[in-house]
């Protein structure tokens, strides 16, 4: 995509060009049925006939909301119309299956009905009597299962109500239950976390407040109070979530599914999808804008120009269980604009900078403490999450310090230092093996500090208090130890293999830059000596070569207290 992009995105044309561009490589790779889409070899926990789903599905996204706004596309629309018969049709080669609990289809489910109710004259008018009966009753099949309890309800939300709003048999009594139970996810300041498992990070965005007002844009007329509700809560949500966005469009890499990649700003599309307008149109255009281009200047596409897995570049070591060829294009969420009408004033709005933010602002339904700095914006964080992990947990949201600049590297494994890439984490390092933050045991988060209670290894208890500053943070490590061993405290992983690299291991500090940014890290109190760590290759989430600047302390058995400072400076390119 890079090789060719524009960068232009000013009128509804542009956006319409843009997601022709990510989605027209796609056409030579769907199967002879139509109902697949064959984009790798990699696996991921479920089937291939799920997986083949999912290729087909995801596109919908973009698609849909394309054609929603008065968009043609003849050989898309010849895909989808013989794809839905085949994949639905039990006689067919390429029949999607039937279900299980908690199955994967269920997930893919959402972008058709999605499409049923947007586009039917797309996606369901074209059928026939018998393909209908056909689609509809697999559709069906999400009421006769279980769903885990998290943003998987509000995917049988849309089918039931895709199937009531094509006149189809649907289940009006879960409907109903999983509205209520939905609503249960609540926590107050426009928050929801993700069902039982606690997680508050971009599934509230762009799964629950995506679908939430979704459900408000086509049942206003019909349950207006609940609609109403759904766009309170986005509105006041938008007034904290946009500080997860730095000046230039990029945003925090933080928590799972970043090979969604730029489905971080579907929420903003979504709200223009729904009639919400938190901030002028200009602003949130602007957003938008920068947060696409920030995008195609990098290099996720392959050879062929199909979205990869990964996050900056191809990386399967960032992957979730549940990453298979065809999920990233979950990202064409962000084009839930394209549905609005030709004349709208969106269209013609001036893309305007970032509003006026504070400086520093804690999130405390999300238990994040936000700071602003010239060119990134970083997230501290206390390291709470479920033990029910997907994939790269304690890396996704385990560490001090997530940035939209400085992204966050993957572990590779926790036998040597520069496998497990430890970037803004307190690493241990007892017989060969490196130990993290991982499920920490209380925390606080104050508009000036972040401070948690947490262990890495048994027998060692870890107090951590983070507070900003103008520069970057300082943390403040209380350690009870049972045995000696050493610990790295480090800083942010910054781009190697670049214009004016430089390195440089210290008597107590440590400092890692090149033309565009850098850190520096340094000991104040506990006596620790500067250390460069050498990431392993492919480790980093937006650099394939990331160095870690850090301080190496000794820790001894009974009570320690070190003292970190780190700062970071980012200049653009």
């Amino acid at each position: 995509m890079e090789r060719d992009w524009e960068g232009k995105l000013k009128d509804k044309q542009d956006f319409q060009k843009l997601m022709r561009r990510i989605l027209e490589p796609l056409l030579p790779y769907y199967s002879k049925g139509r109902a697949g889409l064959s984009l790798g070899e990699t696996a991921a926990s479920y089937g291939k006939k799920a997986i083949a789903l999912e290729a087909f599905s995801r596109p919908l996204w973009g698609l849909v909301p394309f054609w929603a706004g008065g968009g043609s596309h003849p050989q898309f629309e010849s895909v989808y119309r013989e794809g839905l018969a085949a994949g639905t049709d039990p006689e067919n080669e390429e029949y999607w299956g039937g279900f299980c609990d908690f199955d994967q289809r269920f997930v893919e489910m959402a972008a058709i009905a999605y499409g049923m109710i947007l586009a039917p004259e797309k996606v369901w008018d074209p059928l026939g009597k018998k393909e209908k009966a056909q689609l509809a009753g697999w559709l069906y099949g999400i009421n006769e299962h279980d769903l885990p309890i998290c943003n998987w309800v509000l995917f049988a939300v849309l089918v039931n109500l895709a199937l009531k709003k094509r006149g189809q048999a649907y289940d009006a009594e879960k409907l109903e239950r999983y509205l209520q139970g939905m609503d249960s996810f609540y926590l107050g300041d426009g928050w929801y976390q993700d069902g039982d498992s606690g997680q508050k990070d971009y599934y509230v965005s762009f799964a629950i407040h995506f679908y939430t007002l979704f459900y408000a844009k086509v049942m206003e007329g019909e349950d207006a109070e609940r609609s109403n509700r759904y766009k309170e809560r986005a509105s006041l949500f938008a007034q904290q979530f946009i500080y997860w966005f730095d000046e230039e469009g990029g945003a925090i890499p933080f928590g799972r599914s970043l090979t969604y990649r730029f489905a971080q700003v579907s929420f903003f599309g979504a709200c223009l999808m729904a009639g919400v307008e938190p901030f002028p149109l200009g602003v949130m255009k602007g957003l938008i804008v920068r947060h696409f281009q920030e995008w195609m200047r990098r290099p996720i596409f392959d050879r062929d120009d199909i979205l990869t897995i990964g996050y900056g570049y191809p990386n399967l070591v960032m992957a979730e269980r549940y990453n298979a060829p065809g999920s990233p294009y979950w990202a064409m969420k962000s084009f839930a604009i394209l549905m609005l009408e030709d004349g709208h004033p969106f269209w013609e709005a001036e893309a305007e900078p970032m509003p006026k933010l504070k400086a520093q602002l804690a999130l405390p339904k999300a238990d994040m403490l936000i700071r602003r700095y010239e060119g990134h914006v970083t997230a501290f964080v206390p390291g709470s999450y479920s033990p029910a992990g997907h994939g790269q947990t304690p890396a996704k949201y385990g560490k001090f310090a997530y940035d939209s600049r400085f992204a966050i590297s993957m572990a590779k494994s926790n036998f040597e230092l520069h496998e497990a890439a430890p970037d803004s984490m307190l690493a241990f390092v007892i017989e060969e093996y490196v130990y993290v933050r991982r499920i920490c045991k209380s925390f606080q988060v104050t508009e000036r500090e972040v401070t948690s209670l947490w262990s890495p290894y048994e027998g060692i208890c870890v107090k951590t208090t983070i507070v900003p500053t103008q520069e970057g943070h300082i943390r403040r490590h209380v350690i009870e130890s049972s045995r000696d061993c050493i610990a790295y405290d480090c800083g942010f992983a910054v781009e190697a293999d670049v214009e004016g690299e430089r390195q440089e291991a210290m008597e107590d500090a440590a400092l890692v830059e090149n033309g565009h940014s850098g850190c520096l890290v340094s000991s104040k109190e506990g006596g620790g000596e500067g250390h460069v760590i050498l990431a392993d290759p492919n480790t980093n989430l937006l650099h394939p070569m990331a160095r870690i600047p850090s301080v190496c302390y000794r820790i001894q058995k009974g009570k320690n207290e070190i003292v970190t400072e780190i700062k970071a400076h980012y200049k653009g390119r």
